[in-house]
Order: C-alpha cells, then structure tokens, then sequence
C-alpha cells in the first residue's frame, strides 16, 4: 500500500492569541491537536506548516515551501476562523499547478466563525476553477475523516502515476478493442508513457536465465504453494519468463507492463500464466492481452491496497443473488488463496490460446470485503465502474461442483457477492474482465481517483 504525506496548513485573520469579544481566543489550539492527531491516525504523515497564514506574505512562503517539495502528496487547509481569501487565492493557485492534491477542511462549530473561513476559501476556489475537495465534518467522525485520508491518498497515486513509464511486451491479444490505448491520452490524462517491445528480447532473455537463477527462484517460490513445485522443461520455461520480465522491466526501468501472451508468445514459448499470477504476488499491477484498461485497474488497486488483486473473466453472473464467479485463465496471485483449495499447480491447458502450455495457479480466492472495478472507454472517453463486494468461499461439500460448472474447474476461481443494482452492473460494465481488490476503502479512494484525474467514476 502507497504511503501518503501531507502538508498541514491552519488559517485564519484572527490569530496569535487574539480573543472575541467573551474572551475566548479565536483560533482553538486543542481543536487543531485532535484534528492532526485524527489524519495521522488514519494513516497519513503530516508536513505541519508552523505559522497559521492570514498574509499574502504568509501565504506565499507556505505554499512556495510546499511547491518544492517533491515528496508531498497533498495539502490539508484547515481553516481556524474567517480569512480574507485574497490573500491566499493566488498562491494555492500556483500550488495548484503541481496537479497535487488540494483538500479545504472545515470543522463544524460555532466557535471561532471557522465555518465562515471555509466557504469562503471553498467559492474563492470555485470561482477560478481550483479543483479541490471540500470537507465539512467533525474531526471524531470516521467518515468524514475517510472524505479526507481518500483524497489525499488518490492525489499519492495520482502522483506517482505522473511521469512513470509502462511497457507492453508484443501487440494486441485475442483481437481485444476494449483494451487499447491512446499513448497522447494517457500522458494527457495521466503523465504515463508507454514503451513497447516485441517478445523477441523476452524469449531471448529467459533462454539465458541461468540453472542457479532457476533453483534459487524455486526455494523462493515454494512457501507460496501447498504443494511443490512441478519439475521439467514445461516448469522451467514458466520460471524463466518469470524471472525474464523482472529482469526487463528492472533495465528499462518500467514501473510496470502489459503482455500479448497470445497468439505469439504462449505458442513460441510459454503461456503466461504463472508469470502473470507472481508478477501479481510481486505486489506489482500487470494485465494480459496488451488489455491496457484492466492494466491501468490493475495499478490503482495494487497501490491502493495492502494485498495483491486477481483479474479474471467475469465467467458467470447470476441475477438472482448477484452472485459473480470470476474465473482467471490460470493466472492469480498464490498468497489470495482461501484455506479451502490452497495455492496449487495446473497446466495452461487450452491449446488453442498457447499451445506451448504452461504452468498455472490453481486455487480459490479467500473470504474477504473489497470491490470490483475496471476502467473502460466510452466514446473515446474514460470512465470507471466500481461497486462494493464480498469475496466467499463456497461450502466444502459443493465446491467441486460449483468448480466444475465453467468446464474447466484446474483455473483459478472467485466467488463474489457484489452490493449493487446487477442490471445496472451489467449496463455499465465495458469488458468480459473484472479487478478484484480486497479492501473497503478501495471504493472511495477510486472514486477520489477519478475525481482528481477526470475520469467519470460510475459508482454503484
């Protein structure tokens, strides 16, 4: 999971100890304490800027700080009492230039006429097109808390989205239209660059993947599985474009790839499966099919959360209890399986999708709250589906048969409950694949995401 930094300003005109009319002092230093002490709680690290800025001279040195420091995800403005926006506009105006994050938190109380300093920071904003999240809550609300923590931390993901590099090795898989890209869309959009290889290099580097680098590879493997890893070529082949694309991906320093896998490279050398299911385990977004939308999920949800995600085919979605099975061909992180069918070994299996076969993950993914999501275009346009599930294992006795009703019960499985409208699930989704993360804060901060890159979030 991304580590989120914040800078921390209070403002507010009526400052340094100076009191109302009854003699109480304006701004209330033990609000301040609680309310830093509540984003720091929540997960955020806190750059606390020591003066409360009424000033444009203030101002312009507090945030000409911030400008600077590359580190910094977002700003938190807390407002201490009324201000005179003017002369803060323009200097979180030129902060705002640095596409981070900008929340304005007011919290509720009659004390202080903190609410007055925060609308009126909160029109000034809207009146010159400063995008930034407005939040009115109490400090010892968890909810309005989250409202904070997920912005902040979607502009951490935002930023480290900015200016990174991913790869796909090969072209277009399967024929796929719902999983291509625009590279001028996505630096616009994103500040992502994307590089391309052919899988002549791949093939060549796994050849070259020494016996040691195999074995040591396997010892490392092992504690992921209930059961040891296959011997032979077949194996070894799986491995070695394993290892192949960690060592790509680390010289062409991309922070990630999408792959054809097939037609191309699952019938010239391996299927992809195994790699794809420990480059996921790596902790790292991947996709197959050069499927750069799930890619992009993919991402988002991996940074997101602290455990890996699984992608798969949303193989079967019944209407009457919103019960989906999402079914991977054979590529799934081991470490999600549930204690019901541990992590295990299958062969790719499909012939007609990789004839030089493979190795792949057998297993069915543990119970757990999170959500379903993928990121698609519309006319050209992104846009998000997301909504809330829960992950199930089904009941001991019947997992076989509920394995068996896809026809090929040896790939991957999850078992979802998802908490929406399906018809109107089924309207809005934009491919056969779905992202699977666990974690129910994943749900706000992908929206947060969307609010911040432009992307039109559909949040069922």
């Amino acid at each position: 999971m991304i580590k989120t930094k914040v800078g921390f300003i209070v403002y507010g005109v009526h400052k340094d100890g100076l009191q109302d009319p009854m003699g109480t002092p304006f701004i209330d230093d033990t609000l301040i304490k609680n309310a830093k002490t509540a984003l720091i709680n929540a997960g955020l690290e806190l750059v606390e800027h020591d003066v409360i800025i009424a000033t444009k001279e203030e101002a312009k040195e507090c945030f000409a700080k911030y400008k600077k420091m590359d580190d910094i995800d977002a700003v938190v403005l807390f407002s201490g009492t009324w201000v005179w926006a003017a002369h803060l506009i323009a200097y979180i105006r030129d902060f705002s230039f640095t596409g981070k994050g900008i929340v304005l938190w007011t919290n509720p109380g009659s004390q202080g006429w903190r609410p007055v300093g925060g609308l009126v920071m909160h029109g000034a904003l809207k009146e010159i097109g400063i995008k930034h999240r407005f939040v009115y809550g109490d400090y010892k609300d968890p909810k309005e808390i989250n409202k904070i923590v997920s912005y902040c931390r979607a502009s951490a993901e935002k930023n480290r989205l900015n200016m990174s590099t991913v790869g796909v090795f090969g072209g277009r898989g399967m024929g796929q239209t719902c999983g291509v890209a625009d590279p001028s869309q996505w630096m616009k959009m994103f500040g992502i660059d994307i590089d391309s290889r052919d899988t002549t290099e791949l093939i060549e580097t796994a050849k070259s993947i020494s016996v040691e680098e195999i074995k040591q590879a396997r010892e490392e493997i092992q504690p992921f599985f209930a059961e040891p890893i296959p011997e032979g070529e077949m194996a070894d082949r799986s491995i070695r474009l394993y290892l192949a694309i960690k060592k790509i991906m680390k010289k062409e320093k991309w922070a990630t790839y999408t792959i054809q896998s097939f037609p191309g490279l699952g019938d010239d050398y391996s299927a992809t499966c195994f790699a794809q299911s420990m480059i996921l385990n790596d902790h790292i977004g991947t996709s197959t099919l050069s499927d750069f939308n799930t890619l992009l999920t993919s991402i988002l949800l991996t940074d997101l959360s602290d455990e890996p995600i699984y992608y798969g085919d949303l193989q079967h979605i019944d209407k009457t209890n919103n019960e989906i099975k999402i079914i991977g061909d054979g590529a799934c992180p081991p470490s999600l399986a549930g204690e019901l069918e541990p992590a295990g070994f299958a062969e790719h299996g499909i012939p007609t999708e990789g004839k030089a076969g493979g190795l792949s993950v057998k297993l069915v993914c543990k119970p757990g709250e999170g959500v379903l999501a993928r990121i698609g275009r519309n006319n050209g346009q992104f846009e998000m589906v997301i909504t809330r599930c829960s992950v199930f294992e089904p009941p001991k006795e019947k997992l076989e048969e509920r394995k068996l009703e896809c026809g090929i019960p040896f790939w991957p499985h999850a078992f979802v409950k998802v908490h929406c409208d399906i018809d109107k699930l089924l309207e809005a989704w934009n491919n056969e694949y779905a992202v699977l993360g666990y974690g129910e804060h994943l749900y706000d901060e992908l929206i947060a995401f969307c609010e911040l890159t432009g992307i039109k979030p559909i949040a069922l």
